[in-house]
């Protein structure tokens, strides 16, 4: 129990002295989830979008599939990174193994599914309720997933939010395709499961604080907007 306490007390003492080391860990993590989150946003929102009011053939096959990724194993993501990204792989020539480029690659592939099948499930219910207007203005399928998407941007919130939830808290391909490399590519999932192996529990307690306070912080956020948003445009 001493020992318990004590290493909370160095972990606090630790992130209010905003120590070097943990403040660059932070950032990188920090860097390499929003990046990830903001490029399968770019990526599955849109396709969300299309499958959602899109008519075409294996469109409900596409549906299973994404559905069925969600649950996309981590490891096998980062392994399927890992063999692209090798040497011998098809771009490997680039030496973006071990890199932070590496790990936002792996996160990317990790959460686009995610964003992609939720985008999807609110653009139906707004496909459902702005259907026939949208069809009387003469809007294309394309324009009307468009359309659909600003108007549902605040609701779409809750899917960024899932991409980012799943990305921060990545371990396994992360650690596959950065390596865990001090100062480089050591982010706080992967720092956490190195320094509790290792029994240093106080930086392994002060990013975990620090993870959980920033997933509270950025959800608190989203809500007030949301929040702000249905006040001010009902």
């Amino acid at each position: 129990m001493a020992e318990i306490t004590n290493s909370l007390l160095l972990a606090t003492d630790m992130v209010t002295a905003g120590d070097s080391r943990l403040a660059a860990i932070v950032a990188l993590s920090l860097a390499v989830s929003f990046s990830a989150t903001l490029i399968s946003c770019l990526l599955g929102m849109p396709l969300g979008a299309l499958l959602a009011v899109g008519r075409f053939p294996g469109r409900r096959v596409l549906v299973v599939i994404f559905n069925g990724l969600m649950g996309l194993p981590p490891v096998v993501v980062g392994l399927l990174v890992y063999l692209l990204l090798s040497r011998a792989g098809p771009l490997g020539q680039f030496g973006l193994l071990f890199t932070p480029t590496a790990m936002v690659i792996a996160q990317t592939v990790l959460i686009t599914p995610i964003v992609a099948a939720l985008t999807r499930q609110v653009i139906e219910d707004e496909w459902r309720e702005y259907r026939e207007q949208l069809r009387s203005l003469g809007a294309s399928r394309t324009r009307a997933a468009r359309t659909l998407l600003w108007n549902a941007r605040f609701s779409l919130f809750t899917a960024a939010l899932a991409g980012f939830g799943r990305a921060i808290a990545e371990v396994g391909a992360v650690m596959i395709v950065g390596g865990n490399i001090d100062g480089v590519t050591r982010v706080m999932t992967t720092t956490i499961a190195l320094e509790t192996s290792k029994g240093d529990l106080p930086l392994a307690l002060a990013l975990g604080v620090i993870l959980i306070t920033v997933v509270l912080a950025i959800n608190a956020a989203a809500y007030a907007l949301r929040q702000w948003a249905e006040n001010r445009w009902g």
